[in-house]
């Protein structure tokens, strides 16, 4: 190392640069104690813009935070109905076939235990259908309406009323599962006629 490079001692310097005053340093030096608080009333009301912007930001996020919660906990619901309404439509058939068994067996069984058990196993699985949200869809006698009633053919009958049930339809809560099949009336008179010209 050098005598120059040496620490600690006192080598010729340079003397120090003066620090300038605080006042010079100022580029605007404040006028009669009107600037400075202009300027903070100015960072005040910049101040409360960003805040008031900040809290319509948080509002709009909240807003929207509760959409997607409620929409999320729709969409939830509406698979369970839908994984249920699934189910229900393949054991629909089964039901189907166990009113077909029961209506075609003779009366004179009526007495007999595995008759009955075949009836009570029967009301069971309509009391299931029924605690899950299936209800069976009005038919005879009612107007037809394509919403609920798929007509099969016509008959003899009033215009526009069900005459008869060819399969019963259900509904899952508000959602049809299987439309009812329908025989739907053409008219007392139209139905006369049409068997006079055959």
């Amino acid at each position: 190392m050098s005598e120059k490079e040496r620490p600690g001692e006192d080598a010729p310097s340079e003397p120090p640069a003066q620090a300038e005053p605080v006042e010079a340093r100022a580029e605007h030096p404040p006028e009669a104690g009107e600037a400075e608080p202009e300027t903070v009333e100015a960072q005040l009301d910049k101040a409360r813009a960003e805040a008031q912007r900040y809290l319509a930001n948080w509002q709009r996020a909240e807003a929207d935070f509760s959409n997607y919660k409620r929409r999320m906990e729709q969409e939830q619901n509406e698979a369970r109905r839908m994984a249920n309404a699934a189910l229900i439509i393949n054991i629909l058939p089964v039901l189907d076939d166990l009113e077909r068994a029961l209506a075609s067996l003779d009366i004179r069984l009526a007495g007999l235990t595995w008759f009955d058990g075949l009836r009570l196993i029967y009301r069971k699985l309509l009391l299931v259908l029924e605690n899950a949200g299936v209800r069976q869809i009005e038919a005879e006698g009612q107007a037809f309406d394509p919403r609920f009633h798929e007509a099969v053919m016509h008959g003899p009958g009033p215009e526009g009323k069900v005459v008869a049930e060819v399969q019963r339809g259900y509904k899952l809560h508000d959602r049809v599962l299987r439309p009812a099949m329908v025989v739907v009336g053409k008219g007392e008179g139209k139905a006369a006629e049409e068997g006079k010209e055959s």
